[in-house]
């Protein structure tokens, strides 16, 4: 259980948290949501510990594990798998000791201990977080140096996870996530056997992972019961009770000023004027509703244009010669299309997106452009070449001085307000701006000549919730054509109509909604596996073969090799039995006060393990076998 008592905390003259009151029980799923700013990361700080609160107390249960997604993993050489493996440090701390410890009691100890954190099982374990989460199989022996900082967090992420930790933690862990990673993640999550606190803006994730929402507003916190729709319908209920409340107050509140206003210098009515004014004094205000969604988009409309205004046919594309990222794309784009790109990342949809921009020229085939289209293009990685010592005013101004020759600051202020932008933060510094502001900086410089042709690489990122509705509405005003690579689903199924699939080097229409493309991952991942296992199973025959070249041809029929390998399966299930007896001997104490049963005990048990561990493998090669001869059957 975790309690959350009376907390406040400030920074400098600032609030952040202001007696704020929870109590989380043990096995819930809770989602922390606010808009950006309202305190979430920072309560996480508060319940790891990072940092302490002025007033109030933060208290786990005994013996409870707290998990994060460590956000300073230095680089070094260790094999992705180690990484993951050494998270649980209990477990790696054990399997090192039992190399080095010999004392008789404590080895008995560690083994035991072992069994009951089901290390045998630990590496698979990593690699099925591993290969949810995008890494190939072989990519799971590199060293963790070797990966970029995108795919270093993903190994945080598995790290965290493999842990189990009784309360885990987690502050947008889509951020760093493509959409099939998110897919499987959703699952994993929405089947947590502990405690799950996690931030996020992803509607879709909050809805299918999350039982209970925590809202950060105001310095406060508020618990609602069920997913993010259940909570934006229970507080859009609430938050009209208490304007209808209010305006209540206020009408009473005005009949009272008048009545004192009226009476005050009356001898006569002067004792109740005194307690009017003093009711007045008294009355709790309820809180007028302020509109958590002041920021509002609005893309210009652009005049219409003859379709299709792109044309691409059979064309490559890529960023050096002879090695296309992207081939033999043939596709064309007109007023009415809404596009989403889906495939997992490194596939190309980013390379694409920057060849229909015209970032990238093609290196074979023919692209055709409209003369009268004009493009917005839409990337995070815009936000580093934004001038930190401007102003949004005069960043926007020098832009349209240098594409118009003239730039009227009354026509910026009112583009930059069509983004959310006050007067002040249109005056404010860019480098003093949050990453959300930043991404609307750069929605109002891509529309400000109302582009035919909005192209979106990552526009959620930064976004919060209500910050992401307001660009989903935004883009569904909008008349023009839209690209979009999202990795929010909700952003994709509500915009996009048409999907394009970047895969295996090609582009091709995807026929389906994205329900029809999460099952098509899931079948695509189990045929990769399948191919796989077919390429090692004919590596480890030819391997064979060229050992077996020169000798007497022995192979077995499938039938002999069947009951060769229920034989293995009897020996092992005995072995397995004998070996369990062994581990309840080697853990009781008075094992160990007898010298030479304790020495005899020891040897039978290394014994049996290694003829365990041989006969397995036996097993396996058989099975092998069995699986060589019956795909040259088949084929």
């Amino acid at each position: 259980m975790l309690n959350i008592t009376d907390i406040t905390y400030t920074i400098g003259a600032r609030t952040i948290l202001e007696d704020c009151n929870v109590n989380i029980m043990d096995g819930w799923r809770v989602g922390i949501v606010g808009v950006n700013g309202a305190g979430k990361s920072t309560l996480f700080k508060l319940i790891s510990g990072e940092i302490k609160p002025d007033r109030g107390v933060i208290k786990l249960s005994a013996n409870q594990r707290l998990g994060m997604v460590r956000q300073d993993i230095p680089d070094c050489d260790t094999p992705l798998i180690n990484m993951v493996l050494d998270a649980d440090e209990e477990l790696a701390r054990l399997t090192k000791a039992t190399e080095t410890e010999e004392d008789p009691n404590k080895i008995a100890d560690i083994y035991m201990r072992l069994a009951e954190l089901d290390a045998y099982s630990a590496p698979s374990r990593a690699a099925i977080l591993l290969t949810g989460l995008g890494f190939k199989e072989h990519e799971m022996y590199e060293p963790f140096s070797s990966f970029s900082g995108g795919w270093q967090m993903r190994v945080a992420l598995a790290a965290a996870l493999f842990v189990q930790p009784e309360v885990l933690l987690l502050d947008e862990p889509t951020n760093h996530l493509d959409l099939e990673a998110i897919m499987w993640l959703e699952g994993y999550l929405a089947n947590y056997p502990h405690t799950l606190l996690i931030i996020s803006h992803d509607r879709e994730m909050l809805n299918k992972c999350i039982e209970r929402i925590i809202h950060i507003d105001r310095k406060k916190m508020t618990l609602y019961t069920g997913n993010y729709d259940s909570f934006e319908r229970e507080r859009a209920a609430k938050m009209g009770l208490q304007q209808k409340m209010h305006e209540k107050q206020q009408a009473h509140r005005a009949h009272m000023q008048a009545f004192v206003d009226r009476f005050k210098a009356k001898a006569s009515k002067s004792r109740q004027a005194q307690s009017r004014m003093k009711a007045l004094e008294r009355m709790d205000i309820v809180d007028a509703v302020i509109a958590d969604r002041a920021v509002r988009f609005s893309f210009p409309q652009p005049e219409e244009i003859a379709s299709p205004f792109i044309t691409i046919r059979d064309v490559a594309v890529g960023y050096s010669e002879g090695n296309p990222v992207l081939t033999a794309v043939h596709e064309s784009i007109g007023m009415n299309d809404r596009i989403a790109l889906l495939g997992a990342n490194g596939n190309g949809k980013s390379t694409l997106m920057k060849l229909i921009a015209g970032k990238l020229s093609p290196m074979a085939g023919e692209m055709m452009h409209s003369g009268k289209l004009r493009t917005g293009y839409f990337s995070q990685h815009q936000t580093e070449e934004l001038d930190i010592h401007e102003t949004p005013v005069q960043s926007l101004s020098r832009m349209v001085r240098q594409k118009t020759g003239t730039a009227k600051e009354s026509a910026v202020r009112a583009k930059l307000g069509q983004f959310g932008f006050s007067r002040d933060l249109a005056d404010n510094m860019i480098g003093k701006l949050s990453g959300g502001e930043k991404a609307r900086l750069l929605f109002a410089f891509m529309s400000y000549d109302a582009p035919h042709l909005l192209l979106l690489d990552e526009p959620t990122n930064h976004l919060d919730v209500d910050a992401r509705e307001a660009l989903v509405q935004a883009l569904n005003n909008y008349e023009g054509a839209i690209i979009m690579v999202s990795h929010d689903p909700s952003m994709v199924e509500r915009v996009a109509d048409r999907l394009w699939l970047v895969k295996d080097g090609k582009c091709n229409n995807f026929e389906g909604d994205l329900q029809d493309y999460r099952k098509f991952v899931i079948q695509s991942k189990r045929e990769e596996r399948r191919e796989e296992k077919k390429k090692q199973t004919k590596a480890k025959a030819l391997k064979k073969e060229n050992s077996n070249k020169g000798k007497p041809n022995n192979k077995k029929s499938p039938s002999n090799l069947k009951k060769e390998m229920s034989k293995l399966e009897d020996s092992i299930s005995k072995l397995e039995q004998e070996k369990q007896a062994l581990e309840l001997v080697l853990a009781d104490n008075s094992t160990y006060k007898d010298l030479e049963k304790m020495q005899n005990t020891q040897t039978k048990y290394t014994t049996i393990s290694e003829k365990l561990e041989e006969q397995e493998k036996l097993w396996l090669e058989t099975q092998h076998n069995l699986e060589e001869i019956e795909q040259i059957n088949i084929s």
